[in-house]
């Protein structure tokens, strides 16, 4: 059987009583996720215009934007919904820079109101379902090769996830696939200029994915070997140099959403290490701000390209997100790292930016691509009285290998509600909690939506 058709039988074919414990366990964690992020995104730079811009352009009202209020046609809510996921980027991620649930959750949603609600088993088991395409079509640094990981890959997982909630049969759904190989796009160079296209791009995923369920559902057809063909996703993406027998082993047997990572703080990934290297070794050694001489960060070239600078330029915001030298220099000035410290004014704080130009200093060191893992960095931390501090990580926070705990979890959902600065919300937190926490026990999940609403 060609491996397109493994994908589309793979989705088809699943249900929720086929999914293992922390398979369910980790969607929920997800879900969690996903709805603090976008509570928290709901103000971020230009998310009240492009929910605006999407209720002026109107259409039929079938899917609800969350927090902004107003029905809109499917795809569109999908998009606005995930591009609010996305603002403050403290979502689920895995390496080399996937943003999955992002996209497959919004679509998720947002195909859940289409087809007129649908139980919690079901949401988890589309979300289970998107989550896994959009994993084992996951590339190497070396073969996205500046692509944003997220634009090519997500895509697959919002299409698989609404093709599952729409019901497509397996021809069907090896099309919608098919469709979404050809959305494919993005580029890093948004996260390096600090550009709002981060979030839109994240948006752009989960429009396609009901964009392409649903023309698929019409009939409208995409390449057949969208994956193996002489032009297909294996050679337009994987350079011809991936092993793609083990994208489709085990289908159904072994899962890979239990290895997605989960931002502690609101940034890169990439930042996630050396951002809590840097408060470990203040616990560690009990010094200041105010001790240190010198910051010298080491990163491998990969990491330096993406995250090595610091530019204020027109969107702070995603300048200090995508800064290893911002982040560090925020978490040895002002510990613990709040979101608030993201916001403009706090970037500007000139006490953080005086101490990033003075005292901090990023390398990059080819070394460490070669002997250790996508997230390793090394941190030398002089002292004014001499002393040399040093630290290495290679895995941060919120990964399989270094979790973070249910309490983390739970704290890091209600900081995002206070965050919001909804006063509604955060009235209702922990009834909203409890709902996610038990989602499977939803009889439909429309009655989700009327608790993110004013």
């Amino acid at each position: 059987m060609k491996k397109e058709q493994q994908f589309a039988k793979f989705v088809h074919e699943t249900r929720y009583e086929d999914l293992p414990g922390d398979v369910i366990e980790g969607v929920k964690r997800q879900v969690v996720a996903i709805y603090a992020a976008s509570m928290a995104g709901n103000r971020a730079d230009g998310i009240e215009a492009i929910a605006g811009l999407s209720k002026e352009l109107g259409g039929k009202g079938e899917a609800t934007i969350l927090i902004h209020g107003g029905k809109v046609p499917a795809h569109t809510a999908a998009f606005v919904n995930s591009a609010m996921a996305r603002a403050w980027d403290i979502c689920d991620h895995i390496a080399p820079g996937p943003h999955i649930g992002a996209s497959c959750i919004p679509a998720s949603l947002a195909a859940a109101e289409l087809i007129g609600g649908c139980s919690g088993k079901d949401l988890i088991t589309a979300i289970a379902v998107g989550t896994e395409v959009g994993l084992r079509l996951n590339l190497e640094e070396y073969e996205y090769d500046g692509f944003d990981p997220t634009g090519i890959v997500a895509g697959f997982a919002a299409t698989a996830a609404a093709s599952w909630l729409l019901k497509l049969d397996e021809d069907q759904i090896m099309n919608a696939l098919a469709l979404a190989f050809n959305r494919c796009g993005g580029s890093f160079q948004s996260h390096a200029d600090g550009a709002l296209a981060v979030r839109v791009i994240e948006g752009w995923c989960s429009e396609t994915g009901i964009e392409c369920a649903r023309l698929a559902q019409l009939g409208i057809t995409g390449p057949e070997n969208f994956l193996d063909g002489v032009y297909g996703y294996f050679y337009l993406y994987g350079r011809g140099k991936k092993d793609t027998e083990k994208t489709v082993t085990g289908f159904g047997k072994i899962w890979n959403g239990p290895r997605l990572n989960f931002k502690k703080y609101p940034s890169c990934g990439l930042t996630q290490g050396t951002t809590q290297l840097a408060l470990d070794m203040i616990g560690e050694h009990g010094f200041a701000a105010d001790d240190v001489e010198k910051v010298e960060i080491l990163i491998p070239p990969f990491t330096y390209k993406l995250v090595g600078e610091f530019k204020l330029g027109k969107n702070p915001k995603v300048d200090a997100q995508f800064s290893t030298a911002y982040c560090i220099a925020n978490a040895l000035v002002r510990p613990p790292v709040r979101l608030v410290h993201f916001e403009p004014d706090e970037i500007r704080d000139p006490g953080v930016l005086g101490f990033l130009k003075e005292k901090v200093v990023v390398v990059t060191d080819e070394s460490i691509a070669h002997t250790r893992g996508h997230y390793s960095s090394d941190l030398v931390i002089t002292l004014k009285d001499g002393r040399a501090l040093k630290g290495s990580i290679d895995v941060p926070p919120g990964t399989p290998e270094y979790p973070m705990t249910e309490e983390e979890h739970k704290q890091r959902f209600y900081e995002c509600m206070e965050f919001a600065d909804r006063p509604w919300l955060s009235e209702r937190a922990d009834d909203i909690f409890r709902s996610l926490k038990s989602l499977e026990a939803e009889s439909d999940v429309r009655t989700l939506f009327a608790k993110f609403q004013s």
